[in-house]
Parts: C-alpha cells; structure tokens; sequence
C-alpha cells in the first residue's frame, strides 16, 4: 500500500512587529488557485487580531491564542492541526507563530507523533527588524537567538528604515550564522516570494563549503550532513573532537550542530580550545572544519561511528 502523502507545513516566526501577518498575507495573495492552504495563526492576546485581518482570502484560518504554540497551546495546537488536516486536505499548512513562541520547539511539536506521520517540514522563515538584529541588547536573547537559529530564509523587513551601515552590518552578521541559512534576504513591506516555500533545505551527506580564498595559504574546508532523528552519542562525539588535531594537519576551526539525545547542541573548536551551547537548529547534524590538509573520508567514517 502506498504511503499516504504529507502536507508540507511551513512556520512564519519573529519578534513582535516585524510584519509576520503582512508576510503570511503576502505569500497568500501568490497562491495557485489550485493549491489548498490552511492556516494557524498563534497570538499571544485572547482577541484575534491576525486572524481576522487574514480571514479575508477564503482560506481556512485557525486562531490559537496563549503567547507561545508549544507551551500553554501545544495540546490545542495538536487537536487543531489534526482536524484541518482531516477537514480541508490542504497541500500546504501555515503557521504564524506569536512573536513570543519559541520557533523551535514548535518545530519539534510539529515533529513529534501523531504529526510526524501527517506533516513534512517545508521552509522555515523568521522575519526580522535588522536594527534589532544588529543589537546585542536583541541579539543576546534566547527568545530572539531561538527564532534566528532554527529558519531556512532570514528575511529582513522595515529596510526603509535602515541606514546603509545598518543594513552592510546586518548582512555581515547573517553572513556568519551557523548552520547557514538557506537564504538571507531584504524584503519590502514584508513581501515574501512564494517561490521560497520551496526553496531546498536539505543538504547532500557531504557537501564541499565554499572555496576559501587565495590568501588563505592553502587551508582548504569540508562540510558533512547527517539526517535529523539521528542521535549522536554524547561521549563518542567528544572523542571525535578531542582526536580532531591528530587526524589533521593545520586546523584551525571545526564547529558542528549535532542531536544528542533528543536535545541539539552546537560544538566549537578554536585555538585548541572547545566549547558547547544549545541551539534551536532543527534540519540535521552537520559538521564544518577548516585545516591544512585532511582525510575526509577519515573524517566522515569517524562522525558516523559517533552516532548510536
């Protein structure tokens, strides 16, 4: 028997006033008329506000209120998905998340059972301020860091706002996020391309980074992948790291987001040095490293013997 199709769920995050509604609105005005949607809009009032204003465009809107989709509303989030999904048979289901929701652990309710069976987890979009993206006052928050950390396509709204430092800065800074993201952006009036709801977020197993630059006197870099639902083993992944600078020559950086028991944690190895945070990234476990010279394949097979 065939396996029954997915719908794809894509989730709009981001801070309070960024334009998340005016986003979703945007993506709906380019729908195919031949594509089924439902939408969830979570808002942290009692009083729908988003829902009504996205009513208007016929297509089916579920309000959820209670500040955050994974916290006070998780249960009814459940019970709300599962009946769309059995009442409308859409194609693609939305979700705006409050700007108080912490993005990935609505991901995470998303990916737990009995969704996980029901839903596919398209592209992830946070929609951001770009003065705030450059304040550490914002940027130091785990709330903020969460919606920042877990999105396929950063897009940065109110750039009519920004002065041309602000907006060089903000691009330097997405330019360094790890894992990258799929795609970083300036949008106006928070219009969203609906092209980039299928934009690709999984990567090969292995993938070569982007090449280094002539005067990087013959480092060279290396990426890996690892499909998410794949646990790696928190004492075996220290070894690796540990083992590190006697299986290259000349490293300088090695930085990886792994899933270890059931949570994910980004490592960073620099100058000898190593550290560890969690993180909200959700996709897969993927590993970076930059050195003189390496056995990938030496590398690879040592990553895969870390996991359980």
């Amino acid at each position: 028997m065939s396996e029954m199709k997915k719908t794809k769920v894509h989730l709009i995050s981001g801070f309070l006033g960024t334009g998340k509604t005016t986003a979703l609105k945007s993506l709906m005005e380019q729908k195919d008329p031949n594509e089924k949607w439902v939408i969830i809009v979570n808002e942290f009032g009692e009083i729908g506000i988003d829902g009504a204003v996205l009513s208007d465009n016929g297509i089916p809107v579920a309000e959820i209120a209670g500040g955050c989709l994974c916290c006070t509303a998780g249960p009814q989030m459940g019970v709300t998905v599962q009946k769309m999904l059995r009442d409308a048979k859409p194609d693609r289901l939305m979700i705006e998340a409050s700007g108080l929701a912490h993005a990935a652990s609505v991901i995470d309710e998303l990916k737990a059972k009995p969704l996980d069976s029901l839903l596919e987890i398209g592209a992830v979009f946070t929609v951001v301020d770009p003065r705030q993206f450059i304040n550490p006052d914002y940027a130091q928050q785990a709330l903020y860091k969460d919606q920042i950390g877990i999105c396929d396509v950063l897009a940065a709204s109110k750039t009519d706002l920004c002065t041309p430092e602000q907006l060089v800065e903000f691009h330097d800074k997405a330019a360094k996020l790890f894992p990258p993201k799929a795609k970083v952006v300036e949008v106006r009036n928070a219009q969203l391309d609906i092209q980039w709801l299928d934009i690709p977020v999984i990567e090969k197993s292995r993938y070569r980074l982007k090449a280094l630059p002539d005067n990087t006197m013959g480092f060279q870099s290396q990426g890996f992948t690892f499909p998410a639902g794949r646990d790696f083993d928190g004492e075996k992944l220290t070894n690796f790291f540990n083992d590190l600078p006697k299986m290259t020559e000349g490293l300088v950086r090695a930085k990886g987001v792994f899933q270890v028991l059931g949570t994910w944690v980004w490592l960073n190895w620099v100058d000898g040095q190593w550290g560890a945070n969690q993180v909200s990234w959700r996709r897969d476990s993927r590993f970076e490293l930059i050195a003189k010279s390496f056995d990938a394949d030496l590398i690879e097979q040592k990553l895969k013997d870390a996991l359980e």
